[in-house]
């Protein structure tokens, strides 16, 4: 018997074999105007007897499982005790257990404190995935991102101090052809700032869910790049991106122009030599039925 899940149910390309718990249904947040991912669910915290039994179920038929994703996109806005109780009941049930993730807004990290990111560590929640979409502040308000660029920065600095794993996405062409440049600079100096453990690029796509408010709330004209403005701010951001660090580099999501990956900045140039030879060819690039957020 399998969990019965409540649809629609999302997690990160990277979680694709990975056990998905519901701890959350929907998103407490749900206003940003460029994901439609949650608009048909009403926010809702599930009862830990619900959470335990469906742990009990996929323990019976999956105990060999490695990686657990908590569930829907806000599983970090729930009582740090009753997520350690989560945490500490999910542990023993997957002896092979090597790493549990959620979604994570800048919020729900600068909302909990020191002593409780570091509890939630110790029970073993490893690695969050944090939507940066963008570091420009004007573009933060135009999409109702709920954030600005500095708490942001803040967040994701808090999250590294305590030891988390940090995978945070950026959106390409999110501000379309007027507000490119910003876009693309601030996005790369405030990516250089955090060096996340891995950075994903997506590719703004309206579903028609949503398309209207986006409009609407962006508050003037709004031209879409076309792919090889796409291309363009992509190449930008490669250049620009100086992490601390080395960062794994991901643009292969369902939504983009086509699969790009490597370790910046070790493959920096076999990146940027991919991107401007897509910009040459662009009967390469995947076809736009196929892509989708």
């Amino acid at each position: 018997m399998d969990i019965l899940y409540d649809y629609p149910l999302y997690r990160p390309p990277s979680e694709a074999n990975s056990l998905i718990f519901q701890i959350t249904l929907g998103c407490s947040f749900n206003r940003c105007s460029f994901c439609n991912m949650y608009r048909t669910k009403e926010y809702v915290e599930r009862p830990w007897d619900e959470i335990k039994s469906e742990i009990d179920l996929a323990a019976n038929a999956y105990p060999e499982a490695q990686r657990i994703f908590l569930a829907d996109g806000d599983a970090l806005n729930v009582a740090t005790d009753k997520l350690i109780q989560i945490l500490a009941y999910l542990r023993p049930k997957f002896p092979n257990l090597k790493r549990i993730s959620c979604y994570a807004m800048p919020k729900n990290i600068l909302q909990k404190n020191d002593d409780e990111l570091d509890k939630l560590k110790t029970a073993g929640l490893d690695m969050f995935y944090l939507g940066i979409e963008t570091g420009n502040d004007t573009l933060l308000k135009k999409v109702t991102k709920g954030a600005t660029s500095k708490g942001i920065v803040q967040s994701c600095r808090k999250a590294k101090q305590h030891g988390y794993i940090l995978s945070c996405m950026i959106i390409l062409g999110l501000g379309g052809k007027r507000y490119t440049n910003e876009h693309i600079s601030d996005t790369a100096r405030i990516i250089s700032e955090i060096t996340p453990d891995y950075l994903g690029a997506l590719t703004l796509y309206l579903e028609d869910g949503i398309y209207n408010e986006f409009m609407t709330k962006f508050s003037e004209p709004f031209t879409a790049l076309e792919d090889i403005g796409i291309l363009e701010e992509l190449e930008r951001l490669v250049i620009d991106f100086q992490p601390v660090k080395p960062v794994i580099f991901r643009a292969n999501h369902a939504s983009n122009v086509y699969s790009i990956g490597g370790t910046i900045p070790q493959d920096r140039e076999k990146i940027l030599f991919l991107i401007r030879d897509l910009k040459l060819r662009p009967e390469m690039l995947k076809p736009k039925i196929l892509r989708r957020f």
